[in-house]
C-alpha cells in the first residue's frame, strides 16, 4: 500500500484508491447510507457549509449519531491519515468543518437537548444549534448565553468563547459550560469537568475542537423568563457612534448586546432616506428588572434613535429569525480587542469606523463592537483558555463578498481597516477566518498557549484534530 507522511500528524496518508475504498467499506458496514461519499445522494448539501470559498471536497461525510460512531471514524481517520475535520453548526468563517481529500465528522443528527429544570443544568448534544437550546430552555423561563445567531452550532460557539446578550450579566458561554462528554483521538470517552480531566475541562474552554469531539455539554442555565431587549438603529454620525459606545461602556452590567456600522439594508422599520445610507445599529439585552431598564436605555434613547424596538420580551424573542439561509458567500474578518475597563473609543475613531465601512468594496461589510466587563472580566485570565478578560471592546472587521472573485478584494478592505481602527491582530477563534500560527498566538497569548500544548500533548499527541486553530503538541 503505498503512502506518505502527513505533516503535523503520526499517521500516513493512504494514496491507494483500494486502500481508500477498504477504509470507506468499514465505515459503511457501520454506518449504512450514512456515510456519504461524493457519488452518494445528499452528499453535496453535506459538504457544504455557511459561508463559501475554495472548494473543499472530503472523500467522506460520517453523520454519525452516537459516540460508538464518532469513535469508529476516528479510528479510521486514525489509522489511515486522513484528515479529519468535525462539523456540526458549520458557521465557522475559517470553515474547519471541511477537509479537503479527508473524511468529516457530521453532527448534526446528535441534536438532543435536556433541559434539567432540578439541578438547573441544560444537556445538549454536539450538533445541537443554539436557537434550539434558547427555545427550549425559554419554555421554563431559563436560560444560558450564547451569541446572537440561532442557527450556529452550539458546541462550536461554547468551546470559543460565546460573547453575546447575556455576556456582561452571565459571563461568556465558556463561563457557562459545567462539563463535557468527549470522545478523544483514540476513541476513548471521557468525562471532562472540575473533578474529572480538569485539565481537559480547562482547554475546552476556550480551545475550541483542539483536544476531541464533544458528544455532550452540561451548561448553566439562570432564571430569565424576560428581558428589555430590542434593536436600536441611528444615523452613522461620529458623534452619535461615539456616544453609542460611551453608553454601552458606561451601562450596568446587566446590559449587553453589540454595535455595527453598517450600510443600510432595505429593512421596513426604516426611513425610506436611510436605505443604502451608513448608519449605527445596536441589538441590546438588559436582564436587570423592568423598572430599571429606562433608566439604562436613557442614554442611548437620548441620542436620537431612527428605529427603537427595545421592548419587554421573553429572551428567545432576542433570537427571532434563527441562523438565516445558508448564505454560500465568501465571508472574512478580522477581529481584536481594544481597550479596558469603561473605556470607548473617541470621535475621532468613530468617524475612522465610518470612513472605513463607506470604503468598503461591493457585498455585506461592517464593524462590529461587542462590549466586554461586567462577569466577562470577573473571571481571572487563567481560569479558562478564554484569556481576552480585560479588554473593553471586542472588534470585528467583517463582510460577505458576492462571489469567490470578490474575496481578495474584501480582504484588503478587511486589512486596511483593521489598520487604521487599530485592530491589531485576531484574537477571538470564533470570529477569526485564517488560523495561521500567529493567529493561534495572539488568541492564546502567553501562558494560556503553554498550557494549550501540555493538554494537548496529553490527550492528542498526534495531533488527530487538527483542523481547526490548531495548538500543536
Amino acid at each position: 500500500m503505498a503512502t506518505q507522511e502527513t505533516p503535523g500528524t503520526t499517521g500516513t496518508t493512504i494514496t491507494s484508491p483500494e486502500a481508500l475504498d477498504d477504509a470507506l467499506a468499514q465505515l459503511a458496514a457501520a454506518l449504512g447510507d450514512r456515510l456519504l461519499t461524493p457519488s452518494s445522494a445528499g452528499f453535496a448539501d453535506a459538504a457544504e457549509v455557511y459561508l463559501g470559498g475554495p472548494e473543499r471536497t472530503p472523500v467522506a461525510v460520517a453523520r454519525v449519531r452516537n459516540t460508538d460512531e464518532i469513535a469508529a471514524v476516528l479510528a479510521v481517520a486514525r489509522r489511515t491519515g486522513l484528515p479529519l475535520g468535525v462539523r456540526a453548526g458549520g458557521h465557522n468563517l475559517a470553515r474547519h468543518a471541511l477537509v479537503d481529500g479527508g473524511i468529516v465528522v457530521d453532527l448534526r443528527l446528535m441534536d438532543g437537548i435536556e433541559i434539567d429544570t432540578e439541578a438547573g443544568v441544560g444537556r445538549a448534544q454536539g450538533g445541537a444549534l443554539a436557537g434550539a437550546y434558547v427555545a427550549a430552555a425559554g419554555e421554563h423561563g431559563l436560560a444560558t448565553g450564547f451569541g446572537d445567531t440561532g442557527g450556529v452550532g452550539l458546541a462550536g460557539i461554547a468551546l470559543g468563547g460565546g460573547i453575546g446578550y447575556l455576556s456582561r450579566a452571565h459571563g461568556l458561554t465558556v463561563d457557562n459550560v459545567l462539563g463535557a462528554e468527549v470522545v478523544l483521538a483514540d476513541g476513548r470517552v471521557v468525562r471532562a469537568d472540575a473533578d474529572e480531566n480538569p485539565d481537559l475541562y480547562w482547554a475546552l474552554r476556550g480551545g475550541g475542537g483542539n483536544f476531541g469531539v464533544v458528544a455532550r455539554l452540561d451548561l448553566r442555565l439562570r432564571e430569565l423568563p424576560v428581558v428589555t431587549g430590542g434593536m436600536f438603529v441611528w444615523p452613522a454620525d461620529p458623534g452619535v457612534l461615539a456616544g453609542v459606545l460611551a453608553a454601552f461602556a458606561q451601562a450596568p452590567a446587566e446590559l449587553s448586546g453589540m454595535v455595527n456600522v453598517m450600510v443600510a439594508p432595505p429593512l421596513p422599520m426604516l426611513p425610506a432616506e436611510a436605505h443604502g445610507k451608513p448608519v449605527v445599529m445596536a441589538l441590546a439585552c438588559f436582564t436587570g428588572p423592568a423598572d430599571q431598564a429606562e433608566a439604562a436605555y436613557a442614554p442611548l434613547r437620548a441620542l436620537g434613535p431612527l428605529h427603537d424596538s427595545v421592548a419587554e420580551i421573553a429572551y428567545p424573542e432576542m433570537f427571532a429569525g434563527g441562523g438565516g439561509p445558508e448564505s454560500g458567500l465568501p465571508g472574512d474578518a478580522r477581529t481584536g480587542f481594544l481597550g479596558a475597563g469603561a473605556w470607548a473609543p473617541d470621535e475621532a475613531w468613530a468617524a475612522a469606523a465610518i470612513k472605513a465601512v463607506l470604503a468598503a468594496p461591493e457585498g455585506v461589510a461592517a464593524v462590529n463592537l461587542r462590549p466586554m466587563g461586567g462577569a466577562i472580566g470577573a473571571v481571572d485570565a487563567a481560569d479558562t483558555a478564554f484569556a481576552h478578560r480585560d479588554a473593553a471592546w471586542m472588534v470585528t472587521v467583517q463582510g460577505l463578498a458576492q462571489d469567490l472573485g470578490g474575496a481578495t478584494a474584501l480582504g484588503e478592505w478587511i486589512a486596511a481597516a483593521s489598520d487604521a481602527l487599530g485592530v491589531a491582530g485576531p484574537g477571538y477563534v470564533n470570529f477569526m477566518a485564517r488560523a495561521t500560527e500567529q493567529d493561534v498566538r495572539d488568541a492564546y497569548p502567553g501562558a494560556t498557549l503553554d498550557r494549550l500544548r501540555e493538554v494537548k500533548r496529553a490527550y492528542d499527541p498526534g495531533n488527530l484534530f487538527a483542523s481547526n486553530h490548531n495548538v500543536r503538541p
